[in-house]
């Protein structure tokens, strides 16, 4: 007879929890001031880092399904904070920036980020943050070395 599977030493269990822990707790800081979701923040924070993206390049850049990065971005527009631009070679692609109003609201946001990330890392105590970001590193460093295989 096998052993029990232990759900609570299975990595991606593990690290799937603790992410939603997090997320779920800085999402209290920027609902509270900005009264914005969790994709909206996300289409923000990629924007405001990368600059200049397409809606599959935001889905991309932060893991969202194309619905809800659709929804995030017409929320951003509404609040002006975004706008868009057609692709001149293309007309299917809208480009996405943030306007000025954008820009200012990111720059806040990422401040938010900053205090809630060093709030965290006194929490978890000296040295912790450098290690999990290792662990991480190692972890996306082996899984995106390995051959992917074709359904």
């Amino acid at each position: 007879m096998p052993a029990p599977f232990d759900l609570e030493s299975f990595l991606p269990y593990r690290l799937n929890r603790a992410a939603e822990l997090i997320s779920l707790s800085f999402s209290k800081e920027y609902k509270q001031r900005f009264q914005m979701t969790r994709p909206e923040w996300r289409a923000l924070a990629a924007l405001g880092s990368v600059g200049r993206m397409t809606a599959t390049d935001i889905g991309v850049h932060s893991n969202m399904h194309k619905t809800k990065v659709s929804r995030a971005v017409h929320a951003l527009e509404e609040r002006r904070w975004l706008k868009r631009s057609e692709n001149a070679a293309d007309r299917r692609v809208e480009h996405l920036e943030l306007t000025a109003q954008g820009q200012k609201a990111y720059r806040e946001v990422a401040d938010l980020a900053r205090t809630y990330q060093s709030t965290l890392e006194k929490a978890l105590g000296s040295g912790a943050i450098e290690r999990i970001e290792a662990g991480l590193a190692d972890v996306e460093q082996a899984l995106l070395a390995r051959p992917r295989k074709r359904a």
